[in-house]
């Protein structure tokens, strides 16, 4: 078996068994890169001799025989929306093409602590606004599986570096489903943790209160040490949950007993493509084999859940986006007239068509007169949404659902119909909105040769326990091992 097709997990075994070092890892990675990425356009930023430089500091404390960190060694891909010290970080957006941040986020810095090899920076829809990675200003991402397909966003150049083997682990972020739903298309182990488990610090923002950092990674393994590694409290996030992380790795093999599973009823609505209903049949009747009990439940405001979701998302974007004005940091227009036309003429000039989209929806949103009609009552549907997924787990450990209704949609085909873009996170968004975790794990193949994803939601701060469920059903398919063709065999 070719390196590259080697799981995360195994890998990262391999490395401390001595069987394989970090040059050589890395060198492999850089390799596929190097081969494919001008086809697939998984990253933005590669810094190669730096790349080298970590995996041999790596292999020479292990040949030292000094301690080494949990990741020690193997490459990890980071979205281009997390600061990294003298690293570019555009966020996919003209605005900041040029911007390098002088300080590392919190969860830069943890992987530098944990031995990571920090390979490149990958592409994603501008300020993490979109499903299919096309919203980025500088380049299309291509799905790894077939190439004019999309590969989800907005964290879609992180899953296809992943999907691609370009790197066994990537850091994406995820607001209303951007690591699950881009997990789902390109056939990769994607995770968004519970809000605040993972440091938003150095976070570039697009909506704080659902905005959360987490891991994706080419088997459950990979994806759980990555998050540990991610995980913990932060003084410097006020939003860090002060809990201790516990160790995701201990009983990871070890398969729950008495799991109950929900199936939402509210979920099973017209428009699901057939091949992912079938998919995530069969998935469930895995879990089934294995014991679980299967139970329906209902989440009687999901049907809202779009609807508060682009209501709170782009109100948050909005303010956000404002410090945007061309006088701190970043883009400014060369000519106009006076102050109030260089803002103007300098925010048309940044941002992409998406991103004035959404500030236009969430500056009427918040607008005086609109903000109680809009704003405010979507907050109050959103605390019923959590209530329903609290209820909801008085009676199951998990649910487990589509991640996406589709398999990958065909670049182009969705990006003139934005309604049609933002139903494609209706199963996802849910999680944001409750600050709740939830996985998606490879489940099936399109009657197309395209991957389908099953998610799993957990209660608050259940990650290893969610993480066990999702590592029962991987180690009863081999949905996780199926690469893409330009991966060398």
């Amino acid at each position: 078996m070719s390196i590259l097709s080697t799981g995360a997990g195994e890998l990262l075994a391999q490395l401390n068994r001595g069987e394989i070092t970090s040059v050589e890892l890395t060198q492999a990675c850089l390799n596929q890169i190097s081969q494919n990425d001008m086809n697939v356009g998984a990253f933005l930023h590669i810094d190669q001799d730096y790349a080298l430089e970590q995996a041999k500091a790596v292999d020479n404390k292990r040949a030292a025989g000094e301690s080494v960190g949990p990741l020690a060694g193997i490459p990890v891909a980071v979205k281009d929306v997390v600061c990294h010290k003298g690293q570019p970080c555009t966020c996919g957006s003209k605005y900041l093409k040029d911007f390098i941040p002088p300080y590392s986020a919190t969860s830069i810095e943890k992987l530098q602590a944990a031995d990571a090899v920090l390979l490149g920076r990958t592409n994603m829809d501008e300020f993490a606004m979109g499903s299919s990675t096309e919203n980025s200003a500088f380049q299309k991402t291509h799905n790894p599986w077939k190439q004019d397909y999309a590969p989800g966003g907005s964290s879609g150049g992180s899953a296809a570096a992943v999907g691609s083997r370009m790197a066994p682990l990537a850091v994406g972020s995820d607001t209303g489903g951007s690591i699950r739903q881009p997990a789902s298309f390109c056939g990769v182990v994607g995770m968004k943790p519970t809000y605040g488990r993972v440091s938003r610090y150095g976070l570039v923002a697009f909506a704080s209160s659902l905005d959360q950092i987490g891991p994706f990674g080419t088997d459950v393994t990979g994806t759980a040490a990555l998050l540990q590694a991610l995980s913990g409290h932060d003084p410097l996030d006020s939003t860090s949950i002060n809990k201790p992380t516990p160790d995701l790795l201990a009983d990871l093999n070890q398969p729950l007993e008495g799991l109950k599973i929900g199936v939402v009823k509210e979920f099973q609505a017209d428009g699901i493509d057939e091949d992912v209903i079938s998919a995530t049949d069969e998935a469930i009747n895995v879990y089934r084999s294995l014991g679980a009990e299967i139970k329906d439940v209902s989440l009687p405001h999901a049907r809202y859940g779009v609807a508060t979701y682009y209501i709170i998302a782009p109100a948050e974007a909005s303010s956000n986006l404002s410090r945007y004005d061309g006088i701190h940091y970043g883009h400014r227009a060369e000519e106009f007239k006076d102050l109030t036309d260089m803002y103007r003429q300098t925010r048309e000039e940044g941002f992409g068509p998406e991103v004035k989209r959404r500030i236009m929806m969430g500056t009427y949103t918040l607008s005086a007169g609109y903000i109680d009609a809009y704003y405010v009552k979507a907050l109050k549907v959103r605390r019923l949404i959590r209530n329903d997924y609290d209820d909801a787990f008085q009676e199951v450990d998990f649910i487990a659902s589509p991640a996406c209704p589709t398999p990958a949609f065909k670049i182009g085909e969705l990006i003139n119909d934005p309604l049609a873009m933002y139903l494609s996170d209706m199963f996802t968004l849910g999680a944001n909105l409750a600050g709740i975790p939830g996985i998606s794990i490879p489940a099936g193949m399109s009657s197309e040769g395209l991957p389908i994803g099953l998610q799993l939601l957990g209660p608050p701060l259940e990650e290893a326990r969610l993480l066990r469920a999702a590592r029962m059903f991987e180690q009863a398919t081999d949905w996780h091992q199926k690469v893409p063709e330009l991966v060398a065999q």
